[in-house]
């Protein structure tokens, strides 16, 4: 697997740019729902790790890539981060159909399991949005594995760069009932400019009461240069040779908070600080973490009734 370069138009699947991280995050999902004390219950992650077939992530998901004296790498550490950010979407979700809000859907879906493995009432509909290569590969892995959806589940195969609102229409999507949105470790990985287009097409699509969920970052907030250089050593300890900043998109981009707010969104924040707290963990005793802990973390937005 090479290091990515991004470029408009470009496609991938589940074992290199992009795509791999999808799959490092199932592998960081198949670690935490491991032994008895599972921080979360992913019973299919470990299947579709091992589907994809990367040696490093696989090892990852046994834990064999963890290194306890690397905060990064720390196994501890990694389950509790990924538990904090599982257990937040999957609470999106549950309190949304709690409140009667049937019709999901979930931007960029990778590897995600909601579909199959969360409890969802009578009638709802789970829409995925993923590339097309990307959406085949888990329908069959998972037909394989003999799992079926506990919700209608509709997957497209679409590039969200590309008119992916026409794609939900025609496969059944009703932009009159309210929708539970989740965009789910994906902004970063879209150019500012799509990023734009992406929430005006949310905002149009979404009834009164819909609700939105994505990774909160402060207005002005960057990654430093000095902690490339640390991912890319994170990488290099772990076999791999996917550069992950250069997947980002780099540039000055609307604070999400603040752009859906001038659009008509009720906007609540948890900061990773906050977010740790509400799960019993401790917040990670490291230089990035304790950095980021006011000034990043987890947004929901909540469509405004028209006055």
């Amino acid at each position: 697997m090479s290091e990515s370069i991004r470029y408009d138009g470009d496609t991938w699947d589940l074992a290199s740019s992009v795509g791999a991280t999808a799959t490092s995050v199932a592998a960081s999902r198949a670690l935490a729902s491991q032994g008895p004390d599972a921080l979360i219950h992913d019973p299919y992650a470990d299947a579709l790790v091992k589907a994809v077939g990367v040696d490093y992530l696989i090892r990852m998901a046994n834990g064999e890539a963890s290194i306890e004296d690397d905060p990064m790498l720390n196994r501890r550490r990694m389950t509790e981060q990924i538990a904090v950010r599982t257990r937040f979407f999957d609470d999106v979700f549950t309190n949304a159909a709690r409140d009667g809000i049937n019709q999901a859907v979930i931007l960029a879906s990778g590897l995600d399991t909601r579909a199959y493995r969360m409890s969802w009432p009578a009638g709802a509909v789970v829409f995925e949005l993923d590339q097309p290569q990307v959406i085949e590969f888990k329908s069959r892995v998972m037909a394989d594995q003999g799992v079926s959806p506990t919700a209608e589940r509709r997957a497209i195969g679409v590039d969200l760069r590309d008119d992916w609102p026409a794609a939900l229409r025609e496969n059944g999507f009703d932009a009159n009932q309210p929708t539970v949105w989740i965009a789910e470790g994906l902004l970063i990985y879209l150019p500012p400019e799509a990023q734009d287009r992406l929430l005006d097409s949310v905002t149009a699509l979404s009834a009164p009461d819909s609700r939105f969920a994505t990774e909160y970052m402060a207005a002005g907030m960057t990654l430093p240069d000095s902690w490339r250089e640390r991912f890319k050593n994170y990488s290099a300890r772990i076999g791999s040779d996917i550069d992950l900043p250069a997947l980002f998109y780099d540039g000055e981009r609307n604070a999400v908070g603040d752009y859906l707010g001038e659009r008509g969104w009720r906007i609540n924040v948890q900061t990773t600080r906050e977010s740790y707290a509400a799960n019993g963990f401790e917040l990670p005793d490291d230089e990035m973490a304790v950095e980021f802990s006011d000034s990043a973390g987890y947004l929901t937005a909540t469509r405004a009734r028209a006055q």
